[in-house]
């Protein structure tokens, strides 16, 4: 019987590094505010 495909991603060095740093400190541009301020005033003229 065939066994399900396990999907994973290991970081090491500066790149699980980088990765943590970013988790607990997001850098969000301008442009991605504007984004989600957009999806929020869809979200809830369109609600379903």
């Amino acid at each position: 019987m065939a066994r399900p495909i396990e999907l994973g991603l290991v970081l090491k060095g500066k790149d699980a590094k980088d990765f943590w740093e970013n988790e607990k400190n997001p850098k969000v541009t301008e442009e991605q505010k504007k984004m989600f301020k957009e999806a929020m005033h869809i979200y809830k003229t369109h609600k379903f």
